[in-house]
């Protein structure tokens, strides 16, 4: 497995493969887990290279504390990536992929960077946006690779490819989940054990949302959402919101025309939670 820190090096590479090998691509924030080495698979079986990058990318924390308090694994990380058969890791210095001027472009994805999370981390989608932008132009893998869990950033992500025409196909990948339900995430590692004890509480609401989807409206069953949560003593709901899937917007009633999804964000203590699932 190839390790690189410089862009130059990445390029290098990518160019010497490009003519004969396609080349897929997971763009990840360190602290891997399970969830992203099903990504890490699935790149394998499609491609003949597979490229994933570590970067905490400064530009999407609309909290320094959530940035500060990252999980940062690498040697385990490297372990991991060795172990799923990964071709090449990329990881850069923020200097080198911001050119020394580490600030977020401003980008318009039709509204969809106002819905959500949009709502509640300002500025979020720029640095999304801007980063993965960055690391397309440097990898230029044929295929890359995002799981569902960040579902508004796959669909952001899927808008930045058309609006400027990047030749990548976006390729989302299910959830991957603990045996409790509790979909994986890095920052999973922070909670403590009575934390961890009730998180699995966020995917169960979700699929008994579900099931209500069916014969309620999407607001009596936001209602009856935010009267569970109150109960709860370790978990704070942020948001609770049935959208339809492609412009993510919130819905009132069921439209059979359209593909709907719950989405959820949840803080135990000052750790972040999000989640979703298609109706």
């Amino acid at each position: 497995m190839l390790v690189y820190t410089k862009i130059k090096s990445v390029e290098q590479k990518i160019k010497s493969l490009k003519k004969e090998a396609s080349i897929g691509f997971v763009p990840t924030m360190g602290a891997l887990h399970q969830g992203h080495i099903s990504l890490i698979d699935i790149a394998k079986k499609e491609n003949d290279f597979v490229v994933a990058s570590i970067f905490v990318n400064p530009t999407q924390f609309d909290n320094l504390e959530d940035l500060t308090n990252y999980p940062k694994t690498i040697d385990k990380d490297l372990t991991l990536l060795k172990s799923s058969k990964c071709d090449l890791v990329f990881m850069p210095i923020a200097e080198g992929i911001y050119n020394n001027n580490v600030q977020s472009q401003h980008f318009d994805f039709d509204g969809l960077e106002f819905e959500m999370e949009g709502k509640f981390r300002k500025g979020h989608f720029n640095g999304v946006g801007t980063i993965v932008k960055r690391l397309f132009e440097i990898v230029k893998p044929n295929k890359a690779y995002f799981g569902e869990k960040d579902f508004q950033q796959l669909q952001i992500i899927r808008k930045l490819v058309d609006k400027y025409k990047i030749p990548i196909e976006i390729i989302g990948c299910e959830i991957f989940r603990e045996k409790d339900g509790l979909a994986m995430s890095s920052r999973n590692s922070r909670l403590t054990k009575e934390q961890r004890n009730a998180a699995p509480f966020i995917y169960n609401t979700l699929k008994q949302a579900k099931v209500k989807f069916g014969t309620k409206n999407a607001l009596e069953i936001k209602k009856w959402v935010e009267d569970e949560f109150k109960k709860q003593p370790l978990l704070t709901l942020e948001y609770f919101e049935i959208a339809e899937e492609e412009t993510l917007q919130s819905i009132k009633k069921h439209d059979l025309n359209k593909k709907h999804r719950a989405f959820i964000a949840v803080f135990a203590d000052k750790i972040r939670l999000i989640d979703n699932i298609s109706l």
